[in-house]
């Protein structure tokens, strides 16, 4: 059965706008609810730095829902130790009582890391980190006492305390690169995410990920795989979410009659989407997502 979610873009809204959003987006019977991790907006503009933090925010979210679970697609591996995120993502698994998925990625938005000084590496690097990163995370979620020795990171006999309330808890990894993003996809994460693609494109995609599994000999199936697209019924309202970005996501976006839209997420279905999460951002439309909601009877 397909999941509907709800991306919530952290630019330009403020904490009680995002807290009435989440709390109507559970009320309207999404499944999913998940934040990004920015530190500016997603302008590429040097001076647009209106953005809030994504752990503090994700940690919100948690605690004001009580039903869907709460994600993040993606926090990025060059912004914070992965024993920082071990213990964060631990602590809102408690907090939302075993409802925390953590996303990760490689990064990209250079503006934030010359801001910062944060070293904006060569991809290659930023993509060793991630593979490391997400070793660690996994590894501190899950052990009672992690060793890790790598280019970036080492963990000398670790502790992250309390566990996780699942099991379990989830990792997403987010990107479309095929060489190197779905290879660590295949190899350590629990599902996938790509943004803004066409269901072609996504279908290929998906398929490149379960070559990399059958690779390495792991069950195509045991991954969930999700796309992120945005939901714009007019033109207006599409212009006014990306601006700038509009032709770029325009393949990854639901437009048109409702049964144009009902028809598109057909063909992401069709192609192996397992969870379609509607990608929002300011000023947001709640009654885009009003109306999705009514045309798919998710309540």
């Amino acid at each position: 059965m397909t999941v509907f979610g709800v991306h919530t873009g952290l630019q330009h809204i403020t904490m009680p706008e995002l807290r009435r959003l989440w709390r109507r987006i559970e009320d309207l019977g999404y499944g999913w609810i998940s934040i990004w991790d920015h530190f500016y907006s997603a302008t590429f503009k040097p001076d647009d730095a209106y953005c809030q933090e994504a752990i503090a925010a994700h940690a919100t979210l948690a605690a004001d829902t009580s039903r869907v679970r709460v994600g993040s697609l993606v926090y990025c591996a060059g912004y914070r130790h992965p024993a920082v995120l071990a213990n964060a993502m631990c602590t809102i698994d408690q907090i939302s009582n075993g409802r925390c998925d953590f996303g990760i990625g490689a990064g990209w938005a250079q503006v934030e890391y010359e801001a910062y000084g944060i070293p904006f590496l060569p991809i290659k690097d930023r993509m060793d980190m991630l593979e490391e990163s997400i070793q660690c995370t996994k590894m501190l979620m899950n052990e009672e006492i992690s060793n890790f020795t790598g280019k970036f990171f080492n963990l000398n006999d670790a502790r992250c305390e309390p566990k996780p309330v699942q099991d379990r808890l989830p990792i997403w990894v987010g990107g479309g690169g095929e060489q190197r993003t779905l290879k660590i996809a295949a190899k350590y994460a629990d599902a996938w995410n790509v943004p803004f693609v066409s269901p072609e494109e996504f279908a290929h995609k998906r398929t490149v990920l379960h070559r990399h599994c059958e690779t390495i000999g792991r069950d195509p199936a045991e991954l969930r795989c999700a796309v992120n697209l945005g939901i714009a019924w007019t033109e207006d309202s599409l212009v006014s979410q990306f601006g700038g970005l509009t032709e770029r996501v325009r393949p990854g976006v639901l437009t048109g009659s409702e049964q144009q839209v009902v028809d598109r997420i057909g063909e992401y279905v069709t192609a192996g989407a397992d969870q379609v999460n509607l990608a929002l951002r300011a000023p947001i439309q709640v009654d885009d997502i009003e109306r999705f909601a009514a045309v798919l009877k998710l309540a």
